[in-house]
């Protein structure tokens, strides 16, 4: 335990399950941080904020609160490793992403894309999202593989790519939230990011590290 105030590690024991940072004084009440570890717990086990809300019989805002810190921790921790990494970039390409609602419809329109581009460095994923496609956007039926085709960047042998698979683990996992505010899109997309470049353990530990450090 690190004391989320002044970074020291050593604490006295208090009555009603609390403890007290020996060099901040700072009160701990060890109730909500085991509350706090089992919430994360579930966040990497991939479960939505409700899954967890009832599987916990806990406030779902309580639950969705906490994600969202977490999303927010991810997304400065991976921007770090991203900025601070040798970025060979052996692997990049564009990606388009579609809402469902907007998937379902015969003509697409590129202007309601959420513009990506992914690197694949060092053994990890990294994504930035790049500004919108704007007056280049036109509405497509049939072209717009094609358009794709043409102007989409990417490496040789894109489909087999752990890009490729991203793409998939992404749009497969954003579909459990029933939709997601274009505001809050980056941290879903460096979740996931996340989550794709770590086992679960390994995402539990670095999350507690994150959260009381």
């Amino acid at each position: 335990m690190i004391c989320p105030n002044c970074k020291n590690i050593e604490f006295y024991t208090l009555a009603n399950n609390y403890i007290k940072c020996k060099k901040c004084t700072k009160k701990l009440s060890l109730k909500k941080i085991e509350k706090d570890i089992l919430i994360t717990q579930k966040f990497c086990e991939n479960k939505t904020a409700f899954e967890v809300s009832n599987e916990l019989d806990l406030n779902y805002k309580t639950i969705k609160d906490r994600f969202d810190i977490l999303r927010q921790k991810i997304a400065v921790f991976s921007e770090d490793i991203y900025n601070s990494s040798i970025k060979d970039n052996t692997e990049y390409e564009e990606f388009y992403y579609l809402k469902e609602r907007e998937k379902a419809k015969k003509r697409k329109s590129l202007s309601e894309a959420i513009n990506i581009i992914g690197f694949y460095s060092n053994q990890k994923v990294y994504t930035l999202l790049m500004p919108k496609i704007g007056n280049r956007a036109f509405d497509v039926e049939d072209g717009f593989i094609q358009y794709l085709s043409w102007y989409k960047i990417h490496s040789q042998n894109s489909h087999q790519t752990k890009l490729s698979k991203f793409w998939k683990f992404l749009e497969k996992n954003l579909k459990k939230h029933k939709g997601v505010d274009e505001d809050n899109f980056f941290y879903y997309l460096k979740e996931y990011e996340f989550k794709f470049n770590y086992k679960k353990s390994e995402q539990l530990e670095i999350l507690k590290s994150l959260s009381f450090s």
